[in-house]
């Protein structure tokens, strides 16, 4: 067997080496997953949990509610301070299924562009609601103004003289009739008194041209593309409203109100102002269980920047001090009503 001489010096060196190995790997290991020994969250971790992905609802692409609504996101994106938050548009159906979207107990939607007379029987679940839906408005919009329009040659000359034509009440399910029925109601109609058609407004000035349809209704912020275009191609004139029914209107539903559209907007056939009705302004609407400080700071920048959402679409004129908290019907979320009396403009 072979001997084996120890030296003293050398193993006290290499014992003492061994231990401060150790000792460093173990601060290291504690530096690394903290005091406790959890793992310790890194800066990017941090924003990464945090970060919240908010959508809002719109319409069909080619409609104002998209434009509006990718304006308001895109505002809030791109100037959200306080969260760390990435807020996009999300194109839908239009109101209706916003509203359904919201309400939905997994919801996609945070915010969604509604028509605030669909909202007015939405939250009270009238119409074809079956039940009250828990949503809630954020900022009042620009105004929906309707025109009924006619080839001249059609002598039409008055709601009454609807009866009996065909006339285009908008897309099939998009919910026109929650604010169209009220007002042929209130002109002594009924949709059983005429052959309704749908088709978006485009589509409409196709059918005026050709024949196949005798009026038609074209809402919407001023002026309508759409009734521009049947104007530069036909001889087309304004259907009057009466003024007993606008009132009448006025008085029943929170939602209406009086519009004047102003003489030459449309040049070529209207030389003086025309009375017309709001048949519900667009709005901003989210659900009634959506979180208070989410509602109150997406209403802060929406608010603050709204000269931005005028860049992209001149109804962003509309979120001003007088229109952003105007009752429509449908009561406002407390996150909104918090930001709006920080600011001094919330009338009770």
């Amino acid at each position: 067997m072979r001997n084996v001489i120890f030296n003293t010096p050398i193993i006290i060196l290499i014992v003492v080496l061994s231990l401060g190995i150790g000792c460093d790997n173990a601060s290291k290991k504690d530096a690394d997953n903290g005091d406790n020994g959890e793992a310790s969250t890194t800066t990017e971790d941090k924003n990464t949990s945090e970060r919240q992905f908010l959508s809002v609802g719109t319409a069909p692409l080619q409609g104002a509610f998209h434009q509006v609504g990718s304006a308001i996101a895109d505002v809030v994106n791109r100037n959200i301070k306080e969260k760390d938050w990435v807020v996009t548009a999300e194109g839908t159906k239009g109101t209706q299924q916003n509203i359904r979207l919201l309400v939905e107990e997994d919801s996609t939607l945070e915010f969604g562009m509604a028509n605030a007379a669909i909202s007015y029987f939405a939250v009270r679940g009238e119409g074809a609601w079956k039940t009250e839906q828990p949503i809630r408005a954020v900022v009042t919009l620009a105004p929906n103004v309707a025109l009924f329009v006619t080839q001249k040659s059609s002598g039409i000359q008055s709601m009454q003289e609807l009866k009996g034509k065909r006339v285009v009440v908008g897309p099939a399910g998009a919910g026109f009739e929650y604010f169209l029925k009220p007002v042929f109601e209130e002109h002594g109609l009924t949709y059983d008194d005429f052959t309704d058609l749908n088709g978006s407004y485009g589509d409409a000035v196709d059918m005026l041209a050709n024949g196949s349809a005798d009026a038609a209704f074209m809402g919407g912020a001023h002026p309508i593309s759409a009734v521009r275009q049947a104007i530069s191609s036909q001889d087309i004139v304004f259907i009057p409203f009466e003024e007993a029914a606008l009132k009448s209107l006025f008085e029943k539903y929170p939602f209406f109100n009086a519009v004047t559209i102003s003489a030459n907007t449309y040049d070529k056939i209207q030389k003086e102002a025309f009375s017309s009705v709001n048949v519900g302004s667009m709005h901003l609407i989210t659900a009634e269980n959506a979180d208070e400080d989410m509602v109150y700071h997406f209403t802060k920048t929406l608010y603050t920047h709204r000269a931005e959402v005028v860049d992209a679409h001149p109804a962003g004129k509309a979120i001003n001090e007088k229109n952003a908290v105007k009752d429509v019907g449908t009561p406002f979320h407390p996150g909104a009503v918090r930001f709006y009396k920080e600011i001094g403009i919330w009338i009770e």
